[in-house]
């Protein structure tokens, strides 16, 4: 049997990059998956025909709609009748340097925080009852690097993900024992959104990372299967998937 015959996995976020391999990861290891997505219907679909297995779906709910949620969580109550795990991966982001304060304007700060903050915790919000019934439940937050070395996308990003930890560590405080919250922090990884920075940036990265490249969706997605499948007595921490990145030069 595959480690997680009978359970139920939502992958908020799920429609490409880390999230669209995270759900392909789940279905492999016997989970039904639901794909949670705001605006990325063609890629959701997509990434849903990839999963080998049955019973997998795709629900429409941005993390910043708290009645969508609310509707999706009804909607898995109602059809999968249980939630095992839930990887809150939805996230916004661009690239601003970070000496160029005037171009994070105000309203695309708040919208990184009601994304990546505000959205993954009204997402657990509305899961809670549901990843609580059997007393097992899992929450992994896709957090990130930055949130320790300050260096991300833009600010906003960086300051996002360092909330993302601490709001990891007071959930799984407030909802133990009946459900464990884990932070999974890659470091910068070969998605189609980084594939856009500047080449050097890129390659800077590279040359600091002792393992010598950079993380794949499939490396983050292997990190959240073992800490629902392998890692049953962890809760309330951060596990790096950067390959020794912060003992770089």
């Amino acid at each position: 049997m595959n480690k997680l015959d009978g359970k139920v996995a939502l992958v908020a976020g799920g429609s490409r990059g880390i999230g669209a391999a995270t759900a392909r990861l789940f279905a492999e290891a016997g989970a039904r998956v639901v794909i949670t997505h705001r605006d990325s219907a063609d890629a959701a679909a997509e990434t849903l025909a990839s999963l080998v297995g049955e019973g997998h779906r795709v629900v429409r709910a941005s993390a910043v709609d708290t009645a969508a949620l609310t509707a999706a969580a009804t909607s898995v109550a109602d059809t999968e009748g249980r939630l095992d795990v839930l990887v809150n991966n939805a996230a916004k982001s661009k690239v601003i340097p970070h000496h160029d304060l005037d171009a994070l304007d105000d309203d695309f700060f708040d919208s990184v925080l009601q994304t990546n903050v505000r959205g993954a915790f009204a997402t657990v919000r509305a899961f809670r009852r549901l990843l609580a019934a059997d007393g097992g439940g899992l929450v992994v937050n896709i957090s990130s690097l930055a949130a320790r070395t300050a260096g991300g996308s833009n600010i906003a990003y960086s300051a996002s993900k360092a909330a993302m930890d601490n709001m990891t560590l007071s959930l799984a405080r407030a909802l133990a024992p009946e459900i464990r919250v884990v932070s999974v922090a890659p470091g910068l990884v070969d998605t189609e959104f980084t594939r856009g920075w500047d080449p050097a940036v890129r390659q800077q990265n590279i040359d600091r990372t002792p393992l010598g490249r950079l993380a794949t969706p499939e490396d983050v997605g292997r990190a959240v299967v073992a800490v629902a499948t392998d890692l049953t007595f962890v809760t309330g921490i951060v596990i790096p998937v950067d390959g020794g990145r912060p003992l770089g030069s």
